[in-house]
């Protein structure tokens, strides 16, 4: 079965250790705050001079990570053995020599971002049997924004499920980033009201809380045709932080799960929020755009959508401005 993050912290925190931790997948986050909490707090300050190792993958060598791993540490019970980068490693598959004979007084932490072994290889099935294996998988759209709320509930605080969609939209899912900016909207909660709201994210983040994806959607969903232009006058004056390849995205995710709840036969609150992987919150949105936009229509907007994302990037218009585009685009899409 496989370990979890939150399994691997625990067992550090009790100072349960593994003699090999390989750290692999495609989401760095949990994968750096494994690594950083290891080099942080496993050993004393003291015992970090003599008996802690840090390593790049560009920069080093498997025998010298080996030869490294296999010292006894001086005057401590463990040494720590990070390898950073450890996708640069040349022949990293040589590391089975050391995974299936390790030192028992050795952590060995091997960062290896963005890319996961092939569960074939003699290596994976080594640190199956002998190591730890932590694979961190990013996180699909539909998924950030649980991962935002719980982030935030695990301090105590609270986010509208509108203020969740919004930081979704503008962050997109790199969870490094995400953190960062929850971390600096938590300093700045007013005393005694631990909530993230709409306004907060505007004042302290920079995005609009009324010109945004998110509204752009919640617009176009409800019809309502002077708030959807007013918004897409505003994206077409402010083109670069309002990219038309990240609006029509935006609606080809949305308007996809307008035609799924159109073939719901159970339309129930709960399901609908299951089928569509959204806050039961937004379920009475899509009821509301289902009413507006029937299958046919749906179809049509998803067609039209494809048609200017070929559009924004080149294809069978050369001369036209991306804000015109999206202008044409939204108009198009409010009418059919």
């Amino acid at each position: 079965m496989p370990v979890t993050y939150e399994e691997i912290i625990s067992d550090l925190k009790k100072r349960i250790f593994k003699p090999v931790y390989f750290l692999a997948g495609e989401e760095p986050y949990y994968i750096d705050l494994i690594t950083d909490y290891i080099e942080e707090s496993v050993l004393s300050e003291a015992d970090k001079s003599f008996n802690q190792a840090v390593f790049y993958g560009e920069d080093t060598t498997v025998p010298a990570i080996i030869e490294t791993s296999r010292r006894f540490p001086m005057m401590s019970s463990h040494q720590v053995v990070i390898i950073k980068e450890a996708q640069s490693l040349k022949k990293i598959e040589e590391l089975i020599l050391y995974v299936e004979k390790p030192l028992s007084s050795t952590i060995l932490v091997i960062n290896y971002k963005y890319k996961v072994l092939d569960k074939r290889t003699k290596l994976y099935k080594a640190l199956e049997q002998h190591a730890v294996y932590f694979e961190s998988a990013r996180l699909r759209d539909y998924q950030v924004p649980a991962w935002i709320e719980k982030f935030l509930m695990i301090k105590g605080i609270k986010a509208d499920p509108s203020a969740s969609a919004m930081l979704t939209e503008y962050l997109g899912t790199d969870l490094h980033k995400i953190a960062n900016e929850l971390n600096k909207l938590i300093i700045t909660l007013p005393e005694g009201k631990p909530v993230i709201t709409n306004t907060l994210i505007e004042k302290n983040i920079g995005i609009s809380k009324d010109y945004n994806n998110f509204e752009l959607q919640k617009a176009i969903g409800e019809k309502n045709i002077l708030k959807a232009n007013m918004i897409v006058h505003y994206f077409a004056a402010n083109t670069k932080d309002n990219p038309i390849t990240l609006s029509i995205a935006s609606l080809f995710s949305y308007f996809s799960k307008i035609l799924t709840y159109h073939y719901l036969t159970d339309k129930s609150k709960n399901n609908v929020a299951a089928v569509l992987k959204v806050n039961p919150y937004f379920v009475k949105d899509f009821e509301t755009a289902a009413s507006k936009y029937n299958i046919s229509k749906t179809v049509g907007i998803i067609s039209l959508l494809r048609t200017y994302d070929m559009k924004s990037k080149g294809y069978g218009d050369l001369s036209s401005e991306p804000g015109d585009l999206l202008k044409e685009l939204i108009f198009k899409i409010l009418h059919l």
